[in-house]
């Protein structure tokens, strides 16, 4: 039985939490919270399996109160705010890089059209959050384990340092939000190739996710636009509600129309674009999240003879997809998220990295 602090200030998004997550038979609602400082004295108390967290609440706020359970009393926890709310939607982030494990929008009403599958999603989230037993802050160079290159079809070693590389594809799930923002902190103004990004996240947030990557970067960072250029030295987020592709003149290529992928967007849609475009001049990245969407993918990038690499399972919050890549031998440097960065440029600006 997952056991469940939910800490919300309204008393009646509060009941309604309770009753969806409680309508789940692996699930009990043990305690409830008004504000951040009830939260942090209830996890001391009683060491929940996990907590929802909402942002904006009186005595105490979402941050601060995960801030201080974090270094204190660590527990998964799972941010529940209002995507339309801006303020509340850039503290939500800084509250992930507190230490939050993942962020969803409020559920909505009943009778609303995304009703069903906004429940579907607290629940199935409360449910994996609940397996994270430690919970990890990703302080800057804390991790210090070296690459592990992993035997396959393609022969490591310093030839494959080259400069050939013309673009960077990155995909991201559940825990991505931080793990992006360390590899974009470490990109340099100069990169020479474009990074284009898929991050599975609830419709509402990636505007906020932009901005606040964009304060932690040298680098721009944009939500792409159909049939936009993409540029060096730039990361482009696929936008809400649409698959990704970029053709083989950098362009970037937007489909809302239905296709045999469940996920929009999708990053196994965007691999597949970027190795038809790039052949084997692209370098695909798969970072922490559930399932195995881009894993496929990059195996057929590895078996062309292209860069792969995989987060690690040590620093990621999920390491479903990355797992996933391992298992079918599709990855070729396994890594921790804060040498992901260094990996690349030394990929893709060898001169740099070797002087």
């Amino acid at each position: 039985m997952i056991k469940v602090l939910i800490t919300e200030d309204s008393p009646v998004i509060r009941g309604y939490l309770k009753h969806i997550l409680s309508s789940d038979a692996d699930i009990k609602v043990v305690w409830t919270a008004q504000d951040g400082e009830e939260a942090v004295r209830m996890a001391a108390e009683h060491q929940p399996d996990v907590i929802t967290m909402d942002i904006h609440m009186p005595k105490m706020d979402g941050f601060e109160a995960t801030r201080k359970i974090m270094e204190t009393h660590p527990v998964p926890i799972v941010i529940v705010s209002a995507s339309w709310n801006p303020e509340e939607v850039d503290k939500t982030f800084r509250t992930m890089e507190a230490g939050a494990v993942a962020a969803l929008e409020k559920p909505r009403g009943m009778g609303h059209p995304n009703a069903n599958s906004s429940v579907k999603e607290l629940l199935q989230t409360v449910k994996l959050m609940s397996q994270v037993k430690v919970v990890r802050r990703w302080a800057k160079n804390r991790h210090v384990r070296t690459d592990v290159t992993v035997p396959g079809k393609v022969e490591a070693g310093p030839s494959r340092i080259q400069s050939k590389i013309r673009l960077v594809a990155i995909g991201a799930s559940t825990g991505g939000p931080l793990v992006l923002q360390t590899i974009l902190s470490g990109i340099p103004k100069d990169f020479p190739v474009p990074i284009v990004i898929v991050q599975h996240i609830a419709t509402g947030f990636l505007s906020g996710l932009r901005d606040w990557l964009s304060r932690n970067s040298v680098i721009q960072v944009r939500i792409a636009e159909n049939k936009e250029m993409v540029q060096p030295g730039h990361a482009y987020l696929a936008p809400d509600g649409f698959q990704m592709g970029i053709d083989k003149y950098g362009r970037v290529l937007l489909d809302k129309n239905p296709t045999q992928f469940t996920l929009c967007p999708s990053v196994s849609y965007m691999f597949q674009s970027v190795i038809e475009s790039y052949k084997d001049q692209v370098t695909c990245v798969l970072c922490t999240g559930m399932g195995r969407d881009g894993a496929e993918e990059m195996k057929i990038l590895r078996g062309k003879g292209g860069v792969t690499i995989a987060q690690d399972k040590e620093t990621s919050i999920v390491h479903g997809m990355p797992g996933e890549a391992i298992r079918l031998g599709g990855a070729e440097h396994v890594l921790p998220s804060n040498q992901i960065a260094e990996k690349l440029v030394q990929l893709v600006m060898p001169d740099q990295a070797s002087a």
